[in-house]
């Protein structure tokens, strides 16, 4: 069966695993699935509750929210190897947006429903530790999309700096540092290097020394709305 599978899954990529007791192994294997994504499709899970903790194995999910205006914000990506708690926000009472899930590229992923995961944490520190140490390393990049994009719409005005560049140079390559630009946005370099390579991750452009290419002015130009 397909239990039988997944058990070395498991045991690979969860520490807890050799904490559980031997029913325990055999319940955690039974509330997980290997499921197969085509490219751009939503995870969702199966019944109304939410998704539940997600291992990808291979391909790459992105995880993102949307605002009310419909305006998407990436959060991270996660790529094999790669655990995603934020899926199971619901377990953890703290959080509570809504958080999206796409393949951003055909994928398989291991899900672990999240009435299990709750069951686990509460009964097993060792789930528990593990579940609250992916969910904080993460954090960290969640709070920094939210709070460049939502609050302060950098993401924005470099956009339109780029686009402007672009309309002025007549090229999709620009040529300026990281550092021009900042000078010229009136921010820290590190905010604009870290919204490029967020802008790079999402398809937008391309990166090298003293040059932004725009590989993507539609969806740029789409930002500056």
């Amino acid at each position: 069966s397909m239990t039988t599978d997944i058990v070395p899954i498991l045991k690979e990529y969860y520490p807890f695993w050799e904490r559980l007791s031997a029913d325990g192994q055999n319940t955690f294997a039974a509330c997980s699935a290997i499921r197969s994504y085509d490219k751009g499709s939503f995870i969702r899970s199966d019944c109304d509750e939410c998704l539940g903790v997600l291992l990808v194995l291979s391909g790459e999910l992105r995880i993102y929210i949307q605002s009310d205006e419909g305006r998407e914000v990436t959060l991270f990506r996660a790529g094999p190897g790669e655990v995603c708690t934020l899926s199971a926000s619901c377990v953890m009472a703290e959080i509570t947006f809504d958080i999206f899930v796409e393949a951003a590229e055909p994928s398989e992923v291991l899900i672990t429903r999240s009435s299990c995961i709750h069951r686990f944490m509460e009964s097993n520190i060792y789930v528990e530790n593990f579940i609250y140490k992916q969910t904080a390393e993460r954090f960290s990049d969640v709070m920094w999309a939210i709070s460049q994009i939502l609050f302060s719409s950098f993401d924005k005005r470099l956009a339109s700096y780029l686009e402007d560049e672009r309309r002025r140079s007549g090229s999709a390559v620009i040529t300026a540092t990281h550092d021009q630009i900042a000078k010229n946005l009136g921010s820290a370099r590190e905010v604009v290097s870290r919204m490029l390579k967020y802008f790079e991750r999402e398809g937008l452009v391309s990166l090298s020394r003293g040059t932004v290419t725009i590989t993507d002015v539609k969806r740029l130009k789409a930002l500056t709305a």
